[in-house]
């Protein structure tokens, strides 16, 4: 009889074990499956302006631009996709006078690291105006820090991304995406736009898409770009640049 429950409680680790296997495989498969910066994205940021690009010491961020500023931008970056392939767009908006952090997410996914803006703001103290934003998943994460965290922000960026949770209305938000998007979901996005403050401005860059923010490349299920996306950096920096510079 003993023997007999040792042998089903063998069996039961096993299998127990052979769905951990199984499960730990699968998450491996997944992140390692992502979108890679393009190979001339040297070229793609020497096109942009925005000074020095320094990785951080801990490989933890990327920055962009000097902290002289003293206003700083915080970004997440899209699911899946390589940090570097926001570098053109961090250039472009550090041109507008600020200091950009491209923040490292665990496996490439915001919500696994949703956190990282706080971490970010108490390593440069001396950036007196932050904000935050990001793309995709990045910027649902970044709406969701933002949320508990409003009072150490002067605003929000959500690029191709909406809040799923309800922001203060003293917090500034600014809602961009292109008009032939085809992976943002607009029916979640107007169910979501209640989420956001009512003075919340919205940018629709005319034959933008989803990957156009980046440069990925082509992303599954995306309408077809009717401008570049070096149009797109700089529709978005300067519609940032303007929006935070607005007295409120």
């Amino acid at each position: 009889m003993k023997e007999r429950k040792h042998s089903t409680r063998r069996k039961i680790g096993v299998g127990a074990l052979a769905v951990l296997f199984l499960l730990a495989a699968s998450v491996f498969i997944y992140i390692q499956a992502y979108y890679h910066v393009l190979p001339d994205v040297q070229e793609a940021l020497a096109q942009s302006g925005g000074g020095q690009v320094r990785e951080n010491a801990l490989d933890a961020w990327i920055t962009y631009g000097d902290t002289e500023s003293g206003r700083g931008f915080i970004f997440y970056p899209g699911a899946k996709v390589e940090e570097e392939a926001y570098g053109p767009l961090m250039r472009e908006i550090a041109a507008e006078g600020f200091f950009c952090v491209l923040v490292r997410m665990p496996g490439r996914l915001a919500v696994l690291g949703s956190g990282a803006a706080g971490d970010v703001m108490s390593s440069y103290p001396e950036i007196g105006e932050w904000y935050l934003g990001g793309h995709s998943l990045g910027g649902a994460m970044a709406a969701g820090y933002a949320a508990q965290h409003a009072e150490e922000l002067s605003g929000l960026m959500l690029l191709a991304a909406y809040s799923t949770k309800p922001l203060p209305e003293a917090l500034p938000v600014l809602s961009v995406y292109g008009s032939r998007d085809g992976v943002l979901n607009l029916e979640k996005y107007e169910e979501c736009r209640g989420n956001l403050p009512k003075e919340a401005e919205e940018y629709v860059i005319e034959g933008g898409n989803h990957a156009g923010f980046g440069w990925y490349g082509e992303q599954k299920g995306d309408g077809r770009a009717e401008i570049t996306p070096q149009e797109q950096w700089r529709l978005t920096a300067a519609e940032f640049g303007r929006w935070a510079g607005e007295e409120r």
